[in-house]
Parts: structure tokens; C-alpha cells; sequence
């Protein structure tokens, strides 16, 4: 692994993007129709939206799928249609973030490998059990629970405690684990789970939320790929309103994670995590 360097990353980052691409047209053109390719509001609504939720995703590291998934559900598409679109759109955004990120400094390699391999592994077996076996919809309310009280607790270090910075990742590749399989089936959730809980053990934001990205880069490439296999390309409108939102405000998010302050940070990062758990459990209650 230290003989990988962050050009390597890079490159990886970009070939996959381009097999993505490969496999998405070859699955989607030859039936689609001159209707099909057609733009209406939709896509412009959803550029809009992919735009927001990257920059929030990129500068906090986390509530890209949770936004886009929720949005994806109010259309009425199923969780298992809405978490492919959210993973397929994520590839194109998580890229971008990831490639921005380094060329800012937020990463560090160490912490990359501990939960990309994990995260990767994971993520590919709540994609198949997704895809092929569960309806993610029911563990989503104990998931948005667990993620309220983390929130809480971050916002509570952040206010009433002195911060202090530590170099804490010991059980980083166990957090890939939980948040990688989470997140396929859930459409959401790696940021939320990695990204808070490195954070609220002390470790630096900027560095934390960066590395994070760029991982969710490799977790969400097969998450995406092994829902295509099983729903096949959906709402392409959608899809591609999202990446091409998310890919232009991609690196305004890892400039904005670059220059504000750790304490600062910590608060966003707890105050998102709670609205958007309220919101999501809201939504199942009523």
C-alpha cells in the first residue's frame, strides 16, 4: 500500500468513472427512444438539487444521499430504484470531491486504505442484499436514531468542551464496515456514520471529511454497479441532473472544508446530522 501514491488514487478514480460511463450507455442507449433523451424540468430541478446536496456533502462531509435519497423517494421511486440512482449519480460526484480534496490537502492515506477496503466490501454485500433479498426501508428508522444521538453528542463536544485534536483511527476500518453496508441499503449513510464518528473521537475535520470522500468514491462505484446489474438504469433525467449539479460544485465544497474553522465544522456536522435524522424519521412516523 505505500508504494500507491495519491496520482495513483487519481487515476483509479478516473478509469473507473470512464467504465461506469461504458457500462451505463451500453445497458441504457440501445433502448432508449427519441423521447427518452428528451430534457424537461426534472432535470434542471434535480441539477439544482445535486448541486446543494454536493455542496453540503463536500464541505461536511456527509448528507449527499440522505438529501438526493429523500428527494428520489418524495418522486416516488422505490428505495431500491432511488439508493441505484443516488450510488450511480454518487460515482460521478464522489470523483470529483475526491480529486479536489487532494489537490487541497484534506486526505491522508493511511485512513484512506482503513475504510476503502472495508467500505468496499461491505457496501458490495448490502448492494447485492438490496438488489436481490431486502427492503431497506426497514431499518431505516433505527439507523436515523443512531445517527440523531451521534449528532447530539458531536454538537455537545463542540459547545460545552474544549476541542482537542488527536490522531484517533483505531477502529476506522469497523465504522467502513457498519457505514459502507448501511449506505447501499439505506441510500445513504457513509458520511453521517464515518465521517461523525472519526470526527467526535478528535481527529481533524478537514482531513477526516476529505479522506472520507474520497473513499466514498470506490464504495459507491460498486454499490451502483452491482444495482445496476439489478435494476438497470432508471429515470435518467434524474440521474444526470444530480451528476452534473454535484460535479460543479464539487470542488467549491473541498475549498469551503479548507478554510472553516474545526469547532465551526463540528457544529454544522452535528446540527446536519440531527435535522436531516428529524427529518427522514418524520417522514416514517407520518
Amino acid at each position: 500500500m505505500e508504494k500507491i501514491t495519491t496520482k495513483h488514487i487519481s487515476i483509479f478514480i478516473l478509469l473507473f468513472k470512464l467504465s461506469l460511463i461504458a457500462v451505463v450507455l451500453i445497458k441504457y442507449l440501445p433502448d432508449a427512444t427519441p423521447t427518452d433523451l428528451t430534457f424537461n424540468e426534472t432535470f434542471f430541478w434535480f441539477m439544482l438539487a445535486g448541486f446543494l446536496a454536493q455542496i453540503i456533502d463536500g464541505s461536511l462531509g456527509m448528507a449527499y444521499g440522505v438529501t438526493s435519497n429523500s428527494l428520489l423517494l418524495s418522486f416516488g421511486l422505490s428505495p431500491k430504484l432511488a439508493s441505484a440512482a443516488v450510488h450511480t449519480a454518487e460515482v460521478f460526484t464522489t470523483g470529483v470531491s475526491g480529486l479536489s480534496h487532494m489537490r487541497f490537502g484534506n486526505f491522508d492515506k493511511k485512513l484512506f486504505f482503513q475504510l476503502a477496503i472495508p467500505g468496499v466490501i461491505s457496501a458490495s454485500l448490502g448492494a447485492y442484499l438490496l438488489g436481490n433479498i431486502l427492503d431497506g426501508d426497514i431499518i431505516k428508522p433505527y439507523i436515523n436514531v443512531y445517527l440523531m444521538a451521534l449528532g447530539i453528542i458531536i454538537l455537545y463536544k463542540a459547545v460545552r468542551r474544549a476541542i482537542v485534536p488527536k490522531n484517533d483511527t483505531k477502529n476506522a476500518s469497523i465504522l467502513a464496515l457498519f457505514g459502507g453496508f448501511l449506505d447501499a441499503i439505506g441510500g445513504g449513510g457513509w458520511g453521517p456514520i464515518v465521517t461523525s464518528n472519526l470526527i467526535n473521537k478528535g481527529n481533524t475535520p478537514n482531513i477526516v471529511i476529505g479522506t472520507v470522500n474520497t473513499a466514498e468514491f470506490f464504495v459507491t462505484f460498486f454499490s451502483a454497479g452491482i444495482l445496476i446489474y439489478f435494476t438497470g438504469v432508471n429515470s435518467w433525467q434524474i440521474i444526470l441532473g444530480l451528476i452534473i449539479g454535484g460535479t460543479i460544485a464539487a470542488p467549491f465544497g473541498a475549498y469551503v472544508t479548507k478554510k472553516i474553522p474545526r469547532k465551526t465544522m463540528m457544529i454544522l456536522v452535528g446540527c446536519l446530522i440531527i435535522l436531516t435524522s428529524s427529518y427522514s424519521l418524520l417522514k416514517i412516523i407520518l
